[in-house]
């Protein structure tokens, strides 16, 4: 005897079963490296805004590194200041707190700290020093001096992020704070005189 022959209506369904798994599991393989990934590195905004700020904070780093080992290149813009302490303690101040400053912010510990310490160098950077070269500066030095500005006004509104020191201290502190056992309101009778009622409870002619 010859098999069955299946009929149109079951070979169509089965086509649509079968691509309706494929699907779903062509669905599941995209989603499968997010879902694998702790929430704070999933691709997103949040993971953008993150890699900008330890971006950010490796920039100012390597910055502070360089006037550190050069620095005449900061000195230079600061011929017209008529003292010969003044320059070289703001050349130490800018080349510590690039260092110190990028190092949290690539961290992201105590961001708003760090963001706050380089807005008054970014500032004077901005107007002071590079506002006389004008935007059509080959060299583009009041545009990324701007730009720089910017993202740390951006950090010192907005905090860290999710990947960041921050967070984890911020959690931290948060589960001890949980584990804390609060004080009750009911006050309790001492061990001995319940057991000494119990007693007397039990044997009343005693």
């Amino acid at each position: 005897m010859s098999a069955p022959e299946s009929s149109p209506v079951h070979s169509t369904q089965n086509r649509t079963d079968a691509s309706i798994r494929s699907g779903s599991l062509g669905a599941w393989f995209q989603r499968l490296p997010g879902a694998l990934l702790p929430g704070a590195l999933r691709p997103g905004p949040a993971l953008g805004y993150d890699m900008m700020r330890a971006y950010l904070g490796i920039g100012l780093f390597v910055r502070g590194v360089l006037f550190v080992t050069e620095p005449e290149l900061l000195l230079g813009y600061l011929q017209d200041v008529h003292s010969w302490f003044l320059p070289y303690a703001l050349v130490h101040f800018v080349a510590v707190a690039h260092i110190c400053g990028g190092l949290m912010l690539a961290a992201g510990l105590l961001t708003r700290l760090a963001a706050a310490i380089q807005l008054p160098i970014l500032v004077g950077a901005v107007f002071l020093v590079h506002s006389s070269g004008g935007l059509l500066n080959p060299g583009q030095s009041l545009e990324f001096s701007a730009l720089v500005l910017a993202l740390l006004v951006v950090y010192f509104v907005f905090g860290s992020g999710e990947l960041s020191v921050d967070r984890v201290l911020r959690e931290a502190e948060t589960r001890t704070a949980r584990e804390v056992a609060t004080p009750s309101l009911i006050p309790e009778m001492p061990l001995r005189s319940h057991q000494a009622l119990l007693a007397r409870a039990a044997n009343p002619k005693s």
